[in-house]
């Protein structure tokens, strides 16, 4: 996890930098995408725009593995987690990062490990899986929305470079 935690930094800070680079002009998502794809860069090296569409795919793969532990609490961590990954990620990646994914997967935590730790102290379950499901209702209509702004700058068949 701690690759996938050092991307989502690195794409984070590639956001925060450009945003305080000038906030007026940089004061949404939508304004950076515009600035690199008329600059023509929206598809090359560390874009922005590249950030952005990693970054919502990465919450896309979130989304879709707490739906599954919603659905069915206690099932096997590493399938949904393989279910997430080739519903979301997978064809994005290339081989080599479906290949660093096979590795990643070998180290998955067990489904109680893994709840306790989402669980707040002094939290139960019945209340975790109340928030997912808030959370969830509440993440969805914003990547929808992106996914949207995505395809309306033909930014959604960004694969891994």
């Amino acid at each position: 996890m701690a690759v996938l935690r050092q991307d989502v930094s690195q794409n984070i800070q590639r956001l925060e930098m450009l945003h305080e680079s000038d906030p007026l002009m940089y004061s949404n998502l939508v304004e950076m995408i515009k600035k690199e794809v008329g600059e023509g860069n929206a598809r090359k090296g560390a874009s922005c725009s590249k950030s952005i569409v990693w970054l919502t795919r990465s919450l896309d793969f979130t989304v879709a593995l707490l739906q599954k532990l919603v659905k069915d609490p206690g099932q096997n961590m590493e399938q949904a987690v393989e279910e997430a990954y080739n519903i979301t990620l997978k064809p994005w990646h290339r081989w080599i990062s479906s290949a660093a994914y096979r590795v990643a997967l070998k180290l998955v935590p067990d489904y109680q490990t893994f709840i306790a730790v989402l669980l707040a102290k002094d939290e139960n379950y019945d209340t975790l899986k109340e928030e997912m499901q808030t959370f969830i209702s509440l993440l969805v209509p914003f990547l929808e929305e992106i996914h949207v702004v995505l395809r309306f700058y033909g930014l959604d068949r960004i694969k891994c470079t």
